[in-house]
């Protein structure tokens, strides 16, 4: 339908440019495929430049920017810092507050940049401040399960608040949050990089001090380390916000190469725990690295949707897609029968309790993706037709984020 459109509309400037603000991906997409019929036309390739150019350097945008960039790595290191400053316990500090070193600073410089009203900014700060006091007033008992599984999930509902300054005003507008779900795979792309390049230039700094006597490892852990560690997402962010390009065309190879060796790799999984006989039902270690296996393949699955949204997608790739929902759902099956044999077993616990829920949303999440995915590989869909599922269900997981973070320690009664 874009196509025709384009078609029939290449000589009308202000209908194309209706057409691309919107849907600007769309847009691109479909030009971009139609494109070689029009090369004789003039206006065709002005449209195809300014899809398609990119800079021939790196953009550091606008000197304002990157003051506010210095500042928040800094402030992420100094939040890191915190416990060395006012001398507080480590082991209480980290496993509570990790999560407020970097997302809050991201929140914020969203927000910043999406211009978001007063009242949106008031909320990502309220949601903030509730969760750095609630998440530090819980009792300090070692062995609570609730404990952990608070703070855990705390990571997750910030990383939601961290979403909707991503969206910003358009909170109910699917491409944006899977826009949110495509920044976080080449966030994590380039944050890698990141960290390999800080991590070579560790090791040769430190050579070359122990070269001349000086062995500066402890301090330039403490410290030099601590920032960088801090600053990484940060810098992370600007650089592919400002930068597109960097793993525009990285993280599609990625997840085209990715699905299918993840495919094969759980079904070759599944036949060797049958070989091991390997007893989810009765090994507790074994079914905690199951879920984090089903989650691993779960982020997989959502990536490589958000990143076939904004290119052409073949029928095979969709086929690969398919085959690995289906194979997670079997995954899902099986950690799910496992977790309700345990509770059939020895009771609801916590754990069991949180294990139990995510599951079950996983599972829901999974078939609504399979049928989509069947109907794309049938033809009778678009791919975004899987993107849409998959953000209208992100609420839900949010909410049973919510639920374990707070209500969870109270039902349990800090246990």
């Amino acid at each position: 339908m874009m196509k025709e459109e384009i078609r029939a509309g290449i000589d009308d400037a202000t209908r194309l440019e209706k057409m691309y603000r919107s849907n600007s991906a769309g847009f691109k997409q479909a030009f971009n495929e139609i494109y070689p019929e029009l090369t004789d036309r003039q206006v065709a390739a002005y449209w195809y430049e300014r899809l398609n150019y990119e800079g021939d350097g790196i953009n550091w945008g606008t000197g304002r920017e990157l003051v506010m960039i210095i500042a928040a790595s800094l402030f992420a290191g100094l939040v890191a810092k915190l416990p060395a400053f006012l001398h507080l316990e480590e082991d209480f500090f980290y496993p509570r507050n990790v999560g407020f070193v970097v997302f809050p600073v991201l929140s914020a410089y969203f927000a910043w940049k999406n211009k978001l009203p007063a009242g949106k900014v008031t909320a990502i700060a309220a949601v903030t401040l509730i969760a750095v006091l609630f998440i530090n007033s819980l009792p300090d008992v070692k062995t609570s399960d609730t404990l952990i599984l608070s703070c855990m999930h705390l990571l997750l509902l910030l990383w939601s608040v961290l979403g909707f300054a991503f969206v910003g005003e358009a909170g109910n507008n699917e491409e944006k949050r899977l826009a949110y779900l495509k920044y976080n795979g080449d966030l994590v792309v380039i944050t890698a990089l990141i960290l390999l390049a800080g991590g070579i230039m560790t090791g040769v700094t430190i050579g070359l001090f122990e070269l001349i006597g000086f062995h500066i490892e402890k301090f330039y852990f403490e410290n030099v380390g601590v920032f960088g560690l801090a600053a990484a997402p940060i810098v992370g962010t600007y650089l592919t916000r400002a930068n597109p390009q960097l793993v525009g065309k990285v993280s599609p190879v990625i997840a085209k190469i990715f699905s299918p060796l993840v495919l094969v790799m759980l079904v070759v999984y599944l036949i060797a725990i049958v070989y091991a006989n390997k007893d989810p039902y009765n090994d507790r270690q074994f079914l905690i690295v199951f879920n984090a296996l089903l989650i691993g393949v779960m982020a997989i699955i959502f990536f490589s949707v958000a990143e076939s949204t904004k290119a052409t997608k073949s029928r095979m790739e969709a086929w690969v897609l398919l085959l690995l929902a289906f194979v997670t759902i079997v995954v899902n099956g099986v950690a799910l029968s496992a977790i309700l044999f345990r509770i059939s077993e020895g009771g609801i616990t916590p754990n069991r309790a949180a294990v139990l829920g995510g599951n079950v949303l996983i599972l829901v999440n999974l078939v609504l993706v399979t049928v989509k995915l069947f109907a794309v590989t049938s033809g009778k869909a678009g791919i975004n037709v899987v993107g849409k599922i998959i953000t209208f269900y992100l609420p839900v997981y949010v909410v049973w984020t919510v639920i374990v973070t707070f209500v969870f320690p109270f039902i349990f009664g800090f246990k």
